[in-house]
């Protein structure tokens, strides 16, 4: 599903997060920025270890920030990790809703065109798809209506029932807001 917000377009696509040609991709990270598996984990065999040891670099960051690193072998240019966990790896709705917010922000900042997000929190943090996708959804619709750079932020689901939720959220929340 994609829609318009603004000069800029939000899309659900599901799919592989390593394997898009956004200029950035978010990984979903803990605040030591140590990339174990999940996302990161992925994100860390096709990329490369220098993704891990440059965001490592910039550790420990306090839970809800973001930083970026190259994307090693990646498609993408960029690696924004955002750290939405502990080294507890739990989760809950104010870090999910701030590390997306700083993400976004650190993407417009350095004047990326393009990022894919994947559903942050959700795998070993424990986080539920539909408050994850309420969130995140919620936070790029308000972020895009005043971008100057970011002109398409998609979120890459793996698996069915998250890329459901994601596109029934999207369905709902564009439907009760004026674009």
């Amino acid at each position: 599903m994609k829609v318009n917000i603004g000069s800029a377009i939000l899309e659900i696509v599901q799919g592989d997060i390593t394997e898009q040609n956004t200029e950035a991709i978010v990984n979903a990270a803990n605040n030591f920025l140590w990339m174990g598996s999940g996302v990161a984990g992925a994100i860390k065999r096709k990329g490369g270890d220098e993704i891990e040891r440059e965001a490592m670099a910039q550790a420990p960051v306090e839970i809800g920030a973001a930083v970026i690193s190259s994307a090693g072998k990646l498609k993408a240019k960029y690696v924004i990790h955002a750290a939405a966990m502990g080294q507890d790896l739990h989760t809950d709705a104010e870090k999910v809703k701030t590390s997306t917010f700083n993400s976004l922000k650190l993407a417009e900042s350095k004047q990326v065109k393009s990022v894919s997000f994947p559903a942050i929190g959700t795998g070993v943090g424990g986080f539920s798809i539909f408050q994850c996708a309420n969130i995140m959804i919620n936070e790029a619709i308000n972020f895009l209506q005043n971008t100057k750079h970011l002109k398409l932020v998609r979120f890459v689901l793996f698996d069915t029932q998250t890329f459901d939720a994601f596109n029934e959220e999207l369905k709902l929340q564009f439907s009760t807001k004026r674009h």
